[in-house]
């Protein structure tokens, strides 16, 4: 016997509950960053080593655009991983680039694309799941 009385136990603090939905965009937003990232490394290694060049943007712009490609994935991994750890400012920022994708359709014409609809139920959802992150 561990010394309780009869009928007691230690109560564990419970890990708050990861919200289905949440999961899985925070699996898709990280294979984003993962593809942002291999393309970004693809890019500047084949453009010093190859020397792809275009004469209008320089000899080296390939490689700038895969750096800034490998910079924009780490970011956006960063924000999947903060989504899967239910971080309030993964959250925050996770709902400010739906929004904003959501505005740059709307100044298109396109309020009603695949792509707008989608970011605006993402937006909703985020915000009525906001509880679950700290």
């Amino acid at each position: 016997m561990s010394g309780q009385p009869y009928g007691t136990y230690q109560q564990t603090p419970e890990e708050p509950s990861k919200p289905i939905g949440v999961a899985i965009l925070a699996v898709l937003i990280g294979i984003v960053g993962v593809l942002l990232i291999i393309a970004g490394v693809l890019l500047a290694v084949l453009d010093v080593a190859v020397g792809i060049s275009f004469p209008t943007f320089g000899t080296y712009a390939v490689a700038v655009a895969g750096v800034i490609m490998l910079i924009i994935g780490l970011i956006i991994l960063g924000v999947a991983l903060g989504l899967w750890h239910q971080r309030l400012w993964a959250l925050v920022l996770a709902i400010i680039v739906f929004a904003l994708y959501f505005i740059s359709d709307a100044l298109a014409g396109a309020y009603f694309s695949i792509g707008a609809i989608i970011s605006v139920l993402l937006v909703i959802y985020l915000i009525a799941v906001h509880r679950h992150f700290s």
